[in-house]
């Protein structure tokens, strides 16, 4: 968690709380870091970070927005903004329909 907070300082994002929400908790078997944080202004954000060695296709941009979905009724509120960290190659289809989705990439 550290890292994701130290790279956020870096672009000037900095959170009054952030508390990681555990993949079991949603039902969901993925290998991912899933945390919810509430900025100075009081938006809440949806940040995931995911570490693979396989590439990041179409399929994962459906998965993560089921994850986001459930995470929205988990914690009974929309996020104004969602960010995710991706330590993997990631396909040039699966970064567009990211950003579509209104999706920001680190």
């Amino acid at each position: 968690m550290q890292m994701i907070v130290d790279s956020l300082r870096k672009r000037g994002k900095i959170y009054k709380k952030m508390q990681e929400v555990a993949p079991k908790e949603l039902g969901i078997r993925n290998k991912i870091k899933i945390y919810k944080a509430t900025d100075l202004n009081g938006y809440f954000w949806a940040i995931f970070a995911i570490s693979q060695k396989s590439r990041v296709l179409m399929k994962d941009v459906h998965k993560m927005e089921e994850i986001y979905a459930k995470l929205t009724i988990f914690c009974e509120h929309n996020f104004k903004h969602k960010i995710i960290f991706i330590d993997a190659p990631l396909c040039s289809k699966a970064a567009a329909a990211f950003k579509e989705a209104g999706w920001k990439i680190q």
